[in-house]
């Protein structure tokens, strides 16, 4: 099957995209039905369901664009399902100059801005953080009681309103509609260093991911970080070590090297806006550069080329919905990542 973003062949099991070919399928409808085996009615009742939602979601753009008023919310998950298809459209709808009604994590906030810095949400319902208490999980994360309350109160709000409502906590839109009805061209993204850029630095940004396994085939191996600090420091005046300190490794400070582990997202896109680039393992990051118009670097221990890592295809797939700015960059050892820094330095 193929579309103007990618290619998957169901059969051999393998899609394509990039030119690169991966062994594994694009995490889309068609595989959600192969896999399962649904065919026949059931597989009819299916695309129905999904083009009769296609309908119902561009009809309800439309609304929005007209009375320049919607709902969308709640987002409660990770951070790459916010800055792939949530950010990008609450972004395009507040340059359409919609109003906009969002239910979503107050961790984020600092993201919700334009270039000068004005809030793109007309009324916010926000959810604290608990990421320290769940582990977030796509859009499909189940939160802590008191933070249901808060998505109840938005959600009846959002059902008595006339203005059109994006429920992206119906898992059957979110996941099957939403994620790929954005790639007709519903999103922006709006240069955030314009607003959190504060000096000129050769300065770089990494974070130590400390979420989940050590090992995955998403994420790879896992990394000797304080080795690799001491590596690529030289080649740097500073480095910013961020991240969220529910899913950081906790690095030792040096000289050279500032710690900023936080809750407050403003100051990791001070950071990350003031630095010429950022490292990564393969996480939600990898879309932070094209908010801030800056170079990212995917490290993956574990493999020697990119079809070797988990989900790869569709990160890159999603970033293509995304109008990619800057196509990330990828480093599959410690002499990789120095032979890259040194490469990017000579620029």
């Amino acid at each position: 099957m193929e579309d103007r973003i990618g290619y998957q062949d169901i059969e051999k099991q393998t899609s394509t995209i990039n030119g690169i070919t991966f062994p594994f399928l694009f995490s889309d409808n068609e595989t959600y039905l192969s896999q399962n085996n649904i065919k026949g009615l059931q597989r009819l009742k299916f695309n129905c369901k999904v083009f009769l939602f296609y309908l119902k979601t561009t009809f309800q753009l439309i609304t929005a664009l007209l009375i320049k008023k919607c709902y969308y919310g709640p987002f409660k998950g990770e951070f790459g399902h916010f800055t792939a298809h949530t950010l990008p459209f609450l972004m395009y709808l507040h340059k359409k100059g919609v109003k906009i009604h969002y239910c979503g994590m107050e961790l984020h906030k600092a993201f919700l801005v334009d270039t000068k810095g004005a809030s793109i949400i007309d009324t916010f319902y926000p959810l604290r953080d608990f990421f320290p208490e769940v582990s977030p999980r796509g859009n499909s994360t189940i939160p802590p009681q008191d933070v249901v309350n808060e998505i109840k109160k938005f959600e009846s709000a959002a059902k008595k309103g006339i203005a059109p409502y994006w429920n992206i906590g119906d898992e059957f839109y979110y996941w099957f509609i939403h994620r790929h009805w954005l790639k007709k061209g519903y999103v922006h993204l709006y240069d955030l260093s314009a607003f959190y850029k504060t000096k000129e630095e050769n300065s770089v940004c990494i974070f130590p991911r400390g979420k989940g396994a050590k090992t995955s085939h998403n994420n790879g191996e896992a990394w000797d970080y304080n080795h690799l600090i001491s590596l690529i420091k030289p080649h740097f005046n500073k480095v910013y070590i961020v991240g969220h300190p529910s899913q950081s490794l906790a690095i030792t400070p040096t000289d050279g090297v500032e710690l900023r582990i936080t809750s407050d997202n403003s100051q990791i896109l001070e950071a990350c806006s003031n630095s010429r680039l950022i490292i990564t393992q393969h996480s939600g990051v990898n879309n932070l550069g094209e908010f801030v118009r800056k170079q990212v670097l995917i490290i993956y221990k574990g493999g020697s080329k990119i079809s070797d890592i988990g989900s790869m295809n569709n990160t890159l797939r999603f970033r293509k919905f995304l109008n990619e700015k800057i196509p990330l960059a990828f480093a599959f050892s410690e002499e990789e990542v120095v032979n890259y820094v040194k490469h990017f330095q000579s620029k």
